[in-house]
């Protein structure tokens, strides 16, 4: 998420607008509300305590080496037209999308 706050103004010319979503309880093991508070972000931040939206996008990750009943990692970019134009889903729990890249998958939205 910080890496992502760091590049707002650039988001922001492209006219988009950023949520991330945590497949997390809100007293889960992580505690979402207290990491919040210690390290606020600029976007809409979102449960999914049920794993509703997680499971409908195939990013469930029930069990592994380096995770239990949580999400890949992923990032989506999607249209005003809620067009799904990029994807990327990380192998592991610190696998993440580069930014570089979803910033250009943002630029070519209105091209």
């Amino acid at each position: 998420m910080t890496q992502f706050e760091s590049r707002i103004p650039e988001i922001a010319a492209a006219r988009a607008q950023l949520a991330f979503i945590a497949a997390e309880k809100r007293d889960g093991v992580w505690k979402p509300g207290k990491f919040l508070e210690k390290h606020p972000i600029s976007s809409a931040f979102l449960l999914d305590e049920e794993r509703t939206v997680t499971r409908d996008y195939g990013l469930h990750h029930a069990f592994g080496h380096d995770a239990i009943n949580i999400a890949h990692p992923a990032t989506f970019v999607i249209d005003r037209n809620r067009w799904v134009r990029y994807i990327y889903r990380g192998d592991n729990q610190h696998d993440r999308a580069p930014l570089d890249d979803v910033l250009g998958a943002l630029q070519l939205i209105d091209k």
